[in-house]
C-alpha cells in the first residue's frame, strides 16, 4: 500500500497514523496515567518516572506486537505486558502500577485522540492554504466570464471567480465547523473494565482529573466506550471537506474536456502524459481527489455501522474503526494537499471562456432579451417568441442578434443597439461580484481569528 501513498495519502496526515504513531499515542497515555496517579498519590511517584522512560515507542517491536495482537485481540494488551516487562527490568516494584486501573480500550482510544489532535493541527494548516489560494485566484478571475453550465449545458454567464466562490464559502463553513467540534471530540477516555472505574475507588475523579490535565484533552461525563458518536463527528468532518474538495475537482476536469479547455492542471515535465498518446495532457490531480473521495462513502457507512456497540465493551464495532478511521483521515488530508496544489498552479484560459460563451450565437443570452422584452409584451408571450428564435437560430445556424433584429414583434420595442448589448455576457452576471465580496470579507475575517 505504502506505493500508492504519495498518489492518494501525500499529506503530513499521514505520518500521523504510521505505525510508530499508534504506538506512542497509547504509551503518552500510560505515561500520563503514571504521571496522574503519582500525583493523586494512586502509586508511588518514584514509579512514575520508570514507567514514563519506558513510554517510547522506539523500545517496542511493532512487528512483534502486531503478531500478539492477533492473539490478544487488540494491540494495547501486548502493549502493556511489553511495557510491564521493560519497566521490571529497570525496577520490580515499578512494574506493578503499569497501566494501574485502567483498560486496553481507554489507551487505545485516548492514543486515537491524540493522533487525532495532531491531524485536525495538520489539517488547520492546509484548510488555511487552501482559504489563501482560492482567495488570490478569486481576486485574480472575479471579472473573467465564462458560461455557467447547469444539466451539463450552458445555462448563463457567470464569472469564474464566483465558481470559486462556492468552493470558498463551503471551505469556510468546514473551517468553523472545525472549531466548534474541537472541544467535543478532544476529550479523554479513561472508564476501567466496565466504564465504572471501580478499580480506582473513590479516587477514579481524581485521577481523571489530573489525567485530562496531563494530556491537555477535555473531561467526559461519562466513559464513551460504546459511545462512538465523536469519531464519527471528526469523520464526518473529514469526509464533508473531501466532498466539498471533490466537487471542485469533477468541475475542474470537465472543464479541463479538448472541446471545453477553460483550465488546465499544473505544467510540469512528465505530468499528465499518457503511455501511449504524446499529446495527452490528463487532469491527474484531479483523478488523484477523485480515487480518494469514491473511497470516502463507503469509509464512513463502516463507521457509522460501527455505532452499534453491545453494551460496555462493543464486539466487532469498536474493532472496526481501528483501520478505517485512520484511513480515511489520511485519504482526506491527501485530497487536502492534492487540491491546495492545483489551485495554486492551475492555469486559466480566459479567452477559451470568452469564446465558449459564443459558440451557441447568442442563446446564452437569451433570458436576458426575454425579461427585457417582457416589460412590453408580458412574459410568457415575450418567452414563447423567445424560445421560438432560439430554435430556429439553431435550426438555420444563425445568430440570434439577426433574428431579433429581423422579428416584427421585437423591433417596435428593442432597438439593434439595445438587442446588442442585451446579448453581451459581461453585462448579465447578476449579483456575482456581490457574492464575491461577501465570501472574500468573510473569509479575511475568519482568516485574522485563525
Amino acid at each position: 500500500m505504502g506505493l500508492y501513498n504519495p498518489l492518494l495519502r501525500g499529506s503530513a496526515l499521514t505520518q500521523t497514523f504510521c505505525d510508530a504513531r499508534t504506538l506512542q499515542g497509547m504509551l503518552d497515555f500510560e505515561a500520563a496515567l503514571a504521571a496522574a496517579q503519582g500525583k493523586c498519590g494512586v502509586i508511588p511517584t518514584s514509579a512514575v518516572s520508570i514507567i514514563a522512560g519506558e513510554c517510547r515507542a522506539d523500545k517496542f517491536d511493532a512487528d512483534a506486537l502486531a503478531q500478539s495482537a492477533a492473539g490478544a485481540g487488540n494491540l494495547a494488551i501486548p502493549l502493556v505486558k511489553q511495557l510491564t516487562a521493560n519497566v521490571k527490568k529497570q525496577q520490580e516494584q515499578a512494574a506493578r502500577y503499569v497501566h494501574w486501573g485502567a483498560t486496553s480500550q481507554d489507551a487505545i482510544d485516548t492514543g486515537m485522540v491524540l493522533q487525532i489532535r495532531e491531524a485536525i493541527a495538520v489539517s488547520e494548516t492546509l484548510l488555511i492554504k487552501l482559504i489563501d489560494s482560492l482567495v488570490a485566484q478569486i481576486q485574480r478571475h472575479r471579472h473573467s466570464v465564462m458560461p455557467g453550465r447547469t444539466w451539463m449545458q450552458h445555462a448563463l454567464p457567470i464569472t469564474f471567480g464566483l465558481k470559486l466562490a462556492g468552493t470558498l464559502d463551503a471551505l469556510l463553513r468546514w473551517q468553523e465547523r472545525l472549531h466548534q467540534l474541537k472541544p467535543r471530540v478532544l476529550v479523554l477516555q479513561l472508564g476501567g473494565a466496565a466504564g465504572t472505574l471501580a478499580s480506582l475507588k473513590v479516587q477514579g475523579k481524581e485521577v481523571t482529573e489530573a489525567l485530562a490535565r496531563e494530556l491537555n484533552l477535555a473531561q467526559a461525563d461519562t466513559p464513551w466506550h460504546t459511545q462512538r458518536d465523536r469519531f464519527l463527528e471528526i469523520a464526518g468532518w473529514f469526509a464533508g471537506v473531501s466532498s466539498t474538495l471533490g466537487k471542485f475537482a469533477n468541475d475542474f476536469a470537465l472543464l479541463m474536456q479538448t472541446e471545453v479547455a477553460e483550465v488546465g492542471e499544473p505544467v510540469a515535465e512528465g505530468r499528465g502524459g499518457s503511455s501511449t498518446m504524446p499529446h495527452k495532457r490528463n487532469p491527474v490531480s484531479c483523478a488523484a481527489v477523485l480515487n480518494a473521495v469514491t473511497r470516502v462513502p463507503g469509509l464512513m457507512a463502516t463507521l457509522y455501522a460501527s455505532q452499534i456497540q453491545q453494551h460496555e465493551r462493543a464486539l466487532g464495532g469498536w474493532q472496526a474503526e481501528w483501520e478505517t478511521l485512520p484511513e480515511l483521515v489520511m485519504l482526506s488530508g491527501g485530497i487536502m494537499q492534492t487540491s491546495l496544489e492545483l489551485l495554486n498552479g492551475m492555469q486559466v484560459n480566459t479567452a477559451k471562456m470568452r469564446a465558449n460563451l459564443d459558440i451557441t450565437h447568442g442563446l446564452i443570452m437569451a433570458e436576458s432579451v426575454t425579461l427585457a422584452l417582457a416589460k412590453h409584451i408580458g412574459k410568457q408571450p415575450a418567452h414563447h417568441l423567445v424560445e421560438q428564435l432560439c430554435h430556429r437560430a439553431l435550426d438555420e445556424h444563425l445568430p440570434l442578434a439577426t433574428l431579433l433584429a429581423q422579428h416584427p414583434e421585437v423591433t417596435p420595442h428593442l432597438t439593434g443597439q439595445q438587442i446588442n448589448h442585451l446579448l453581451e455576457p459581461e453585462h448579465a452576471t447578476g449579483c456575482a461580484e456581490h457574492f464575491i465580496r461577501q465570501v472574500l470579507e468573510r473569509a479575511g475575517q475568519q482568516q485574522e481569528h485563525s
